[in-house]
């Protein structure tokens, strides 16, 4: 389980106590030299001083608990849910509330961020008050859980053929997108995805595009 920007150990200690071996990563050598006092004789924690923009993530199924700096928010989702050979298993992350309503939003708002939603759940678990934090933050917090959802690979390579032909022009059609990316039995597989082919790229959900894709890798050829 990864703890990425661990600063004081909070949530560090709190795995650990819970039976988890933990990676703790954090940047300042200030706090990755307390994190080691801290840590030092617990066999459950193994502290890391890395920037959680860089740190090389494991190559095995992994769990990330953390509550990172609110600015490296779309950083870390570009990490955690943008490489699809990064083998995320679960998260649990802390980060500003207004964040959090965007990732968890039914309808993506662009085409990265349909890439990450169609492959994860992305669910507002709830609030964090400012007093959990030390000191509080100047904006509202909140915990998003993210889950992978089952998705083979060509799923996933025909999830980037739908999005990028979507997104170039996301007042387009369901309809026309399909058309455009030679999908065989268009509005049929449409309306398998529960979408109104008359919908505009900007209305259909992650979990739509998850399931259009995956049709799409049975019943049509990439492009």
């Amino acid at each position: 389980m990864l703890d990425l920007g661990a600063g004081s150990g909070a949530i560090t200690a709190r795995l650990a106590e819970a039976g988890a071996r933990v990676i703790a990563v954090e940047r300042d050598p200030r706090l990755a030299a307390r994190l080691r006092q801290r840590f030092g004789r617990d066999p459950r924690v193994r502290v890391v001083e890395a920037d959680l923009r860089q740190v090389k993530l494991p190559r095995r199924e992994f769990l990330v608990v953390a509550s990172p700096p609110f600015s490296l928010t779309t950083t870390l989702c570009r990490r955690l849910l943008g490489d699809p050979r990064v083998r995320l298993a679960a998260a649990e992350l802390i980060i500003q509330d207004g964040a959090a309503r965007w990732l968890a939003s039914p309808r993506p708002r662009d085409a990265e961020t349909a890439w990450w939603t169609a492959r994860y759940e992305v669910r507002l678990a709830r609030t964090v008050n400012a007093a959990s934090f030390t000191p509080p933050p100047s904006v509202a917090a909140a915990r998003l859980s993210i889950r992978p959802r089952p998705m083979p690979a060509p799923a996933q390579r025909q999830l980037r053929v739908l999005l990028r032909a979507a997104y170039r022009r996301p007042g387009t059609r369901a309809s026309t997108v399909l058309a455009n990316v030679g999908a065989p039995g268009g509005r049929r597989l449409l309306t398998r995805a529960d979408i109104d082919p008359a919908a505009m790229v900007e209305q259909i959900t992650a979990e739509q595009w998850h399931c259009l894709a995956l049709l799409l890798s049975v019943n049509g050829p990439s492009t």
